[in-house]
C-alpha cells in the first residue's frame, strides 16, 4: 500500500465524513421545525420574485413618466395597471423598483458573505495552525480591524469615489472578515492537536493539505450557519449605505435610495416608503428565522440529541 493510499484511508476521510454527517443531521433537524419551512418558503418566494418579477411586469424600473407619478396601489382609489403597488414621485413602477432593489441587496449580501467567509477562514486557519509570532501578528491585525465601525469605514472609502457594487462588497468584506477569522482560529487551535492531524503529518501531508483537507471541514458547520445571519446583516448595511447616499447611485434602484426619497412624501404617498420597507423586512425576517432555527438545531445535535 502506497503512502498516498494509506493517507486517504486513515483519518482525513473519517474526519471529513464525520463533519458532513453532523451537518446533514443538523439540516435534517432544522427542516423538521415548522418555522424553518415557513421561512424557507418566504425566502424562496422572494428570490423567485426578484428573478422573474421584472420579466412579468410590463413597466420600467428606471423610465420616468411624469403623468403617472404618485399613482397609488391597485387596492386604493386611483390605482391602475400595470402598477400593482403604485408609482414613485417620478412615475416609476414601485413594485418593479423594489424587486430590483431586493435583487441587488441579495447579490451584495451573498457575495460579501462568501468573500468574508473565504478571507476570514483562510487567515484564521493559518494563524491557528502556525501559531507563534504569525498568530500574534494576524490576531492583532484582526483586533485593529474589529475596532473600526463599518459605517466609518464605508464613509471613508465610499465617500472618496462614486460607489459601485464592487466597492460596496469590498468594504463589507474588509469590515467583517475578523469575525470569521476569530471563530476559525479557535476551531483550528483545538483541531490541530487531534490524532487525525498528527497522523496526516506522519504520512507526509503538507501543511496546506492539512489545513484545507483536514481542518477546514471542522470549521464549516459552526460558521456556515452564522453566515446565513450575516447575509441579512450585509443587506441591512447595503440599505443604510443607500439611505445616507454612499450606496449604489441612481438610477439603479436600491432599498436605501427608494426609502430615502420616499420619506419626503410620507403624508401623501406613503407607499413609496412602505412597499420596499415591507419587502426588506420579509427578506431579513426569513433569513434571521432560518439562521436562528439552524443554530437551535446545531445546539440540539451537538448536545447529543437526535
Amino acid at each position: 500500500m502506497t503512502s498516498s493510499t494509506a493517507q486517504a484511508e486513515i483519518a482525513p476521510p473519517s474526519a471529513a465524513d464525520k463533519q458532513r454527517g453532523v451537518t446533514r443531521r443538523i439540516l435534517a433537524r432544522a427542516w423538521s421545525y415548522t418555522e424553518m419551512k415557513l421561512a424557507a418558503a418566504v425566502f424562496l418566494l422572494l428570490v423567485a420574485l426578484t428573478l422573474f418579477g421584472p420579466l412579468l411586469i410590463d413597466a420600467s424600473a428606471t423610465k420616468m413618466s411624469v403623468a403617472d407619478k404618485f399613482l397609488p396601489p391597485l387596492f386604493m382609489e386611483g390605482g391602475r395597471l400595470p402598477h400593482f403597488l403604485g408609482t414613485d414621485q417620478l412615475g416609476r413602477d414601485l413594485l418593479l423598483r423594489s424587486l430590483v432593489g431586493l435583487r441587488n441587496a441579495f447579490a451584495i449580501g451573498v457575495v460579501s458573505v462568501i468573500g468574508m467567509f473565504i478571507l476570514g477562514c483562510a487567515i484564521g486557519i493559518y494563524a491557528g495552525y502556525r501559531g507563534g509570532w504569525v498568530d500574534v501578528i494576524l490576531m492583532r491585525l484582526t483586533d485593529v480591524q474589529m475596532s473600526i465601525p463599518v459605517i466609518i469605514l464605508a464613509i471613508t472609502i465610499l465617500g472618496m469615489s462614486r460607489p459601485t457594487a464592487v466597492s460596496i462588497i469590498a468594504v463589507l468584506i474588509l469590515a467583517s472578515w475578523p469575525v470569521y477569522a476569530r471563530v476559525s482560529r479557535g476551531v483550528t487551535l483545538a483541531e490541530r492537536q487531534k490524532e487525525y492531524v498528527r497522523a496526516a503529518k506522519i504520512l507526509g501531508a503538507s501543511d496546506l493539505r492539512i489545513m484545507v483537507r483536514h481542518i477546514a471541514p471542522s470549521i464549516l458547520p459552526p460558521i456556515a450557519f452564522v453566515a446565513v445571519l450575516d447575509v441579512a446583516r450585509m443587506m441591512i448595511f447595503e440599505a443604510i449605505f443607500g439611505f445616507i447616499g454612499i450606496g449604489i447611485q441612481p438610477p439603479t434602484p436600491t432599498f436605501g435610495t427608494i426609502i430615502s426619497a420616499g420619506t419626503q412624501y410620507l403624508l401623501n404617498a406613503w407607499w413609496i416608503t412602505i412597499v420596499p420597507g415591507v419587502l426588506l423586512a420579509l427578506a431579513l425576517g426569513s433569513l434571521n428565522l432560518m439562521g436562528g432555527v439552524l443554530e437551535r438545531a446545531r445546539n440540539h445535535i451537538l448536545q447529543g440529541g437526535e
